[in-house]
């Protein structure tokens, strides 16, 4: 074909052919990803997944991984638990680090759902198929994660050895993590963050935390608390691991966690509301079981500040990563303390930070420290002098 005397068939044919091959690549290209998932998740060691549909958007460097589930297998029943599921996941390239010099990539989950379950899928067994996730995650994605976020997520735990049995989970979890890879704020201690929240059982979880990711060393500052969760929801739970439930009660926990070098210190402090065992549902049980939910609420009074209708104790934790120290004399003086002297506030204290690890106060005894342990040589000598 001519047109003013010029080949046009010639002047546009490679271009068409190119056109043509790219579009071909594009619609082919999906199954191939496709296959690869599956193929990969169906190889890993002690689990099985699959993956329903593989999406790409060439156009902002990102695929989509669609109806995923990924169950563990037992290796003699061959029996497969579930795990993690998600519906969608979506992988791509963060181009706002491209500003900063950096190619990496973001994580976007939608409605996943985490299960561990007593005796398979715990989180110690499931720490020891990390190198294999590792591996797995490397291969669908191959940039350095520098955010990912989650929308309606969820957590279980489940014990199906016990009776009733025990199911307990969160809801409606929203994650973003941020700086990952420290690509911005490059002087910062805690460059990364970390903030997330869900609801429990008619109260809310909160979660701030600052990191660096980068540290060989676990290096953190850490809040979080839990407010208002229902102790009536939770009595399957009750029933399975401490043989009583409740009338009547809310739960709350707030805690602090700073950790540098490899040593850390916080706090953990419960607090129970407004609780009440013995109820009309339990007029029908017998009377060894009465007898023990009348001892439970009878300690439950005994320990609960009397003005503020609470329960509530603040245990200090500090340590290294290879030793954790709970001071078990000191959490039982804060419990009377409590009790029969001043009601713990029911907030975060906001005195733990990332310096606190470096000034870890002297350890001084306590008044039940100094009545129950045992006394030093020098000490006894003292003692018999002065006799």
């Amino acid at each position: 074909m001519k047109i003013f005397g010029k080949n046009v068939e010639k002047k546009y044919s490679i271009p068409a052919i190119v056109i043509i091959c790219l579009i071909i690549i594009r619609l082919i290209l999906p199954y191939i990803v496709l296959r690869y998932a599956n193929n990969k998740l169906a190889s890993l060691h002690g689990y099985y997944g699959h993956v329903d549909d593989v999406g790409l958007s060439i156009y902002r460097g990102a695929y989509q991984i669609n109806g995923m589930y990924l169950n563990k297998v037992d290796s003699i029943s061959k029996k497969q638990t579930e795990f993690f599921k998600v519906d969608g996941i979506d992988l791509s390239l963060e181009w706002n680090a491209l500003f900063h010099g950096k190619i990496v990539g973001k994580l976007y989950f939608d409605s996943p759902t985490l299960i561990f379950t007593k005796d398979k899928t715990e989180i110690g067994s499931v720490k020891k198929d990390t190198s294999d996730f590792r591996t797995v995650l490397k291969d669908f994605m191959p940039l350095k994660v520098n955010k990912f976020e989650v929308v309606d997520g969820s957590i279980h735990y489940v014990d199906g050895t016990t009776t009733p049995k025990v199911d307990i989970f969160l809801t409606d979890a929203y994650i973003l993590a941020e700086n990952l890879t420290n690509v911005v704020n490059k002087e910062q201690l805690l460059p990364s963050t970390v903030i997330a929240h869900a609801n429990v059982y008619d109260g809310t979880l909160d979660l701030n935390m600052k990191l660096d990711g980068l540290n060989k060393t676990p290096t953190f500052d850490l809040n979080a608390d839990l407010k208002n969760t229902n102790l009536v929801k939770l009595n399957d739970f009750l029933r399975a691991y401490g043989n009583f439930d409740v009338d009547r009660g809310n739960f709350g926990l707030y805690t602090e966690f700073a950790a540098k070098d490899n040593k850390y210190i916080g706090y953990v402090k419960p607090i129970i509301r407004d609780l009440k065992v013995l109820g009309p549902k339990d007029k029908k049980d017998d009377i060894l079981h009465l007898a023990w939910e009348a001892i439970v609420g009878g300690v439950g009074v005994i320990f609960k500040n009397q003005n503020k209708n609470q329960l509530a104790t603040k245990v200090p934790i500090q340590g290294t990563f290879k030793n954790t120290e709970a001071n078990i004399p000191e959490t039982i003086w804060e419990v009377l303390s409590n009790a029969f002297i001043q009601a713990l506030v029911p907030n975060i204290d906001n005195e733990i930070n990332i310096n606190s690890v470096d000034k870890v106060p002297e350890k001084k005894q306590t008044l039940l420290q100094k009545i129950f342990s045992p006394k030093k040589k020098d000490d006894a000598k003292k003692d018999s002098t002065k006799k």
